[in-house]
């Protein structure tokens, strides 16, 4: 089994209203790849919200008077709170420079996703400027498939991802925030194991592991690769959602 992943070169800085997918199938000719049936790309959330206009200035936001609360707290620039009261269903954790929240989406994370880096808009101060996560990402990345599809021709996934803490280690990871016709989860119970032994409890976050591949060879900072081309996933490809990966309140010990 081989599970090649490329990063596509070339691919310019996206603004609001950029169409992914011309951008994409583009870029694919670019780099000398045709797409083949059950092939997958990977998005990195920037540019999802980019396209999407999530990029807010924050010369526009007065913070409320909970946010202004919470930003003496957490010795944080009150309008950036205010942005994560607004993308939080609820605040679990603070401490100086750090506010855990559920987002809307469902997932537990850091100040709601919102971020600073690699990120401008109109004007001089690109410090202003902060870029939110997709309204709907399992939305985004199925309107993405569907145009690809209809491009190209051929069955692919979309996994649209970010980076993420974890509760058990030090350092950030890709995580699947966004999932169109590949799987979030793959449930093994009641498979053999290399022994014979029946397996009872085993469910694998094949979309977080992906995720976190893809964020290997995409990399952090000034690269310049947001979007993976992935062939060789070990699964076959079905509807999928960001709600599979997602633990219930009533079974996370970390509440």
């Amino acid at each position: 089994m081989s599970l090649i992943l490329t990063p596509l070169s070339g691919i310019p800085l996206i603004r609001h209203g950029d169409n992914l997918a011309d951008v994409i199938v583009q870029a694919l000719q670019t780099n000398k790849l045709a797409l083949e049936e059950n092939d997958i790309l990977v998005f990195a959330q920037k540019i999802v919200s980019k396209a999407e206009g999530r990029v807010v200035n924050l010369a526009t936001v007065t913070p409320s008077q909970r946010a202004v609360e919470l930003a003496r707290e957490t010795e944080k620039d009150a309008r950036i709170v205010e942005l994560v009261l607004r993308e939080s269903s609820e605040i679990l954790r603070t401490r100086p420079g750090t506010i855990i929240v559920e987002h809307r989406l469902g997932f537990v994370c850091a100040n709601a996703g919102i971020d600073h880096s690699n990120v401008s808009g109109e004007g001089n101060n690109a410090e202003e400027w902060v870029l939110l996560l997709p309204k709907e990402p399992d939305r985004s990345a199925e309107m993405i498939r569907q145009e690809i599809e209809a491009k190209t021709g051929k069955q692919v996934g979309i996994l649209i991802i970010d980076s993420h803490g974890r509760a058990w280690r030090n350092g950030t990871v890709g995580v699947a925030i966004g999932i169109a016709g590949l799987p979030g989860l793959q449930d093994l119970r009641g498979k053999p194991d290399l022994f014979g032994f029946t397996l009872r409890i085993t469910q694998v976050g094949v979309a977080d592991e992906l995720a976190a591949a893809a964020s290997l060879v995409m990399g952090q900072a000034a690269e310049g690769t947001p979007v993976v081309h992935v062939r060789g996933f070990p699964y076959p490809l079905r509807e999928g959602s960001l709600k599979e990966l997602l633990r219930p309140k009533d079974q996370d010990l970390f509440r």
